[in-house]
């Protein structure tokens, strides 16, 4: 089931909105935290986004640009701001495709349905995980954190992949070495060290202090 994400502060209107596209066999979710919105994105990981621009705190403008850093999903602007230069805006900034407000509920679904076609026929989901702000795009392999995106060799990738798929738990010097090296046992194990000694050096220049943290006898686990 594809699944909506709505950000838009009058509860009255995605409320309608989120009603309307339930019929249609999707899944949706509200934003609630507007400080927060990326957040709630890389925790639904939507399909797709409606997004308002006159927002609390950071207008949509802002949360298009944050999501574009980390993500290609489609972003259609749902706006009473129609005139021409927001139009623009919308689209430049990233955004898929913009409705006007007060806008008919056929409309809308029908061009919600028009893009999912589009975008998941022909290509798979973009998929991010998060971790204390930092996000990891697993389609370009990527770490983003604070705006910035920080490249990844193919080993720092798979390692940082299976620390935050397993977020809370340890995991294991062996199992990092089969996924890394494919269950090849001539590799030392000090390649592994030194593979997660570079990929902290890296984070630590971000400012990711303590991301990856040893536990003695046990494997890593990602910091609290």
């Amino acid at each position: 089931m594809y699944r909506i994400l709505i950000v838009e502060d009058d509860a009255g209107i995605s409320g309608a909105m989120k009603k309307q596209i339930e019929m249609w066999d999707l899944e949706v979710r509200c934003v609630e935290d507007f400080h927060n919105v990326l957040g709630e994105f890389s925790a639904y990981e939507p399909h797709l986004i409606l997004m308002d621009i006159s927002l609390p705190f950071f207008n949509g403008y802002h949360w298009c640009a944050e999501i574009r850093k980390v993500s290609k999903i489609p972003i259609i602007f749902v706006s009473s701001a129609s005139d021409n230069m927001n139009i623009v805006m919308a689209i430049n900034m990233g955004g898929d495709d913009f409705i006007t407000k007060p806008f008919d509920q056929n409309v809308l679904i029908a061009k919600i349905q028009a893009i999912l076609r589009r975008t998941y026929d022909y290509s798979g989901q973009v998929s991010v995980i998060e971790y204390k702000g930092a996000m990891l795009n697993m389609e370009e392999a990527i770490l983003v954190y604070q705006g910035k995106r920080i490249e990844l060799t193919k080993n720092e990738y798979r390692i940082l992949l299976s620390l935050m798929k397993q977020k809370n738990k340890v995991v294991s010097r062996e199992k990092l070495m089969e996924e890394l090296w494919e269950g090849d046992c001539y590799v030392d194990e000090n390649t592994l060290s030194v593979n997660i000694n570079r990929l902290r050096k890296k984070l630590n220049s971000y400012g990711l202090f303590n991301f990856i943290v040893t536990k003695v006898g046990m494997g890593y686990c990602l910091g609290k």
